[in-house]
């Protein structure tokens, strides 16, 4: 006791700053140490692939380059170049816009009504809706555009066979240039509406039900506590959705691989599709610079729908 008795009061004789000070400093290298594992393995297969890749957009590197990577020569922006100037490319640009501008109002749409029904007019066996509307999304793409891909068939599909019943001959859906996407658009909404759903689900039981009984009795309509309360509650929601949503719809990939390879006359190619093919013929660098030419699409894209929001959220 006569040994260990010091020991303790000149521990207690530290001011309290100190003592804190040296928790906090065990404390900090707990964490380094804790955190290092993920550090190591985000930079070894997510920052150093990024600059990696983000140095090959600037080169010449190509499949028979592989073998020796410092050789290859450094081209500047003249990939980038190449990219705007590619025909196939600028198709690929023009059908993911499209996909995008007509694809995420429908999504969204379909999302919000049935929320909505959800939680104001489908009382029973609304779990087991909530189950069926979200189940594509956990779905398999590659299962579901193939499901989707025989509906579709010109002749034996089910959507002409019903179009049928009603003396309508329906077109070759993923055979016709001018169909091919339209039909990739609404089963992407089909799919992917699930997710927004359930979000749209929780923004709208975060309204305060008193600011709708109070506008109830002072006259306003279903449609007018809708325009003037719940809307513009849940801008933060739509905020969310609508960049998620067209940040998906960019790189859409699966769709148009499955059903359509990219055609007829590459009217369903993508922008992420075309990037795949150009890793396929082996032209790196060009790839590597329409990766980055999507990826800041999809940064302009997601500040415009921030400025948009901005001013009501």
């Amino acid at each position: 006791m006569s040994i260990s008795a010091p020991a303790r009061s000149h521990e207690a004789s530290k001011p309290p700053t100190a003592r804190r000070r040296r928790g906090l400093s065990r404390q900090g290298k707990a964490a380094w140490i804790l955190s290092l594992p993920f550090m190591l393995l985000f930079t070894v297969f997510t920052a150093w692939p990024v600059i990696s890749s983000l140095y090959m957009s600037f080169t010449d590197m190509k499949s028979r380059d592989l073998r020796s990577p410092f050789a290859v020569a450094f081209v500047g922006l003249d990939n980038y170049a190449r990219v705007f100037a590619d025909e196939t490319f600028r198709k690929s640009a023009l059908n993911t816009a499209y996909f995008v501008i007509v694809g995420v109002p429908l999504t969204l749409g379909i999302a919000l009504a049935a929320a909505i029904a959800l939680d104001k007019g489908i009382t029973r066996f609304r779990t087991l809706f909530r189950v069926g509307y979200f189940t594509p999304v956990v779905t398999s793409i590659v299962a579901v555009a193939v499901v989707w891909r025989f509906l579709l068939q010109p002749d034996s599909g089910l959507v002409n066979t019903m179009l049928g019943w009603v003396g309508i001959n329906g077109p070759n859906w993923l055979g016709s240039t001018t169909w091919s996407l339209p039909s990739i658009i609404v089963m992407a909404s089909w799919r992917n509406f699930g997710t927004s759903m359930i979000i749209f689900l929780a923004g709208l039981q975060s309204v305060p039900v008193m600011l709708n009984e109070a506008a109830a009795i002072d006259g306003a309509s279903t449609w007018q506590r809708f325009r003037f309360i719940t809307l513009p509650l849940l801008r933060p929601t739509l905020l969310f959705v609508s960049i998620t949503t067209a940040a998906g719809y960019v790189q859409f990939f699966e769709e148009p691989l499955v059903m359509t390879q990219g055609g007829p006359l590459d009217s369903s190619i993508s922008m992420s599709m075309f990037t795949y093919h150009q890793f396929g013929f082996g032209n790196y660098g060009f790839a590597a610079a329409t990766s980055y030419v999507l990826f800041v699409i999809i940064v302009a894209l997601t500040a415009v729908q921030f400025r948009l929001f901005r001013s009501n959220t």
